[in-house]
């Protein structure tokens, strides 16, 4: 599989409806909607053939189609980012490959060449050597049905809060479970003392998947973890499918509260 060309799409999936912050990706954030922000820094990585928003919102599609960017509407029944994606995911197989090698290549070899990888759309500093690490990290694994994301090590300040997720990984840097909630637990140490017994891995928010495993999404029944954590990453999880990490050198900032939305609008000062 590592012999053949790839085309690699960035999938913004957006909305206006978030609870925790309504209309969070059109908040200020230096002069600009954050949505912009997160679209302008994707475009900014080397190994990305194409930016696309996935929103079920006629008023970010105008906004993004404005700034020049493929916009996808979908359904606003969708569960999570990544289920806004999946629905269309071979409308993006399809614009990656536009004619390009169109009598060459069948669509399920366009598919098994295709990579997507999921920014959210609340990331208004993704880094765009992420993405590209996404990319090379997702390029080179050996399955036909992957996913990637990258992880990053937590500041003691950031353990015990809900709103950052918590990864806890086995030796070889899969995926054992995503949680809000601090794992491992320490026993018969304060909480506050936990960080020096253990390391503590943050999600970056980012997921690189085939286009294969993404097609795959639709058939893989609703969790009861991800219902209860509100995480859709552990639908695969639950189901068995295997999710690698990679470590990133720096915190990754996800923007779903007032205090985080503060957090930004500081750092971009």
């Amino acid at each position: 599989m590592n012999n053949k060309s790839y085309k690699c799409a960035v999938a913004v999936p957006a909305r206006l409806g978030s609870k925790r912050l309504p209309n969070k990706v059109l908040k200020d954030i230096g002069g600009r909607p954050m949505i912009q922000c997160v679209l302008e820094q994707c475009s900014k990585a080397k190994s990305i053939d194409k930016v696309i928003l996935c929103t079920d919102s006629e008023e970010l599609k105008k906004f993004g189609e404005g700034l020049g960017y493929k916009v996808f509407l979908t359904k606003k029944n969708c569960e999570s980012g990544t289920d806004r994606i999946a629905s269309k995911t071979k409308d993006i197989v399809s614009y990656l490959w536009g004619t390009h090698l169109s009598e060459e290549l069948s669509f399920q070899d366009k598919v098994d060449r295709s990579l997507i990888i999921n920014v959210q759309g609340d990331q208004p500093f993704i880094n765009p050597v992420l993405i590209d690490e996404t990319f090379k990290q997702l390029k080179n694994k050996k399955y036909s049905l992957k996913v990637v994301t990258p992880i990053y090590k937590l500041p003691a300040s950031n353990i015990h809060n809900p709103n950052v997720v918590k990864t806890l990984i086995r030796k070889d840097g899969t995926v054992i479970y995503f949680s809000r909630t601090a794992i491992p637990h320490i026993r018969d140490v304060p909480i506050d003392k936990w960080h020096l017994h253990a390391t503590y891995w943050g999600h970056a928010g980012i997921y690189g998947f085939t286009a294969g495993m993404l097609l795959k999404w639709k058939g893989i029944s609703n969790s009861e973890l991800e219902k209860a954590e509100k995480l859709e990453q552990l639908r695969l999880i639950d189901a068995g499918y295997e999710i690698s990490t990679f470590v990133a050198d720096e915190e990754c900032l996800s923007v779903d509260t007032e205090e985080q939305l503060a957090i930004a609008r500081s750092k971009f000062r």
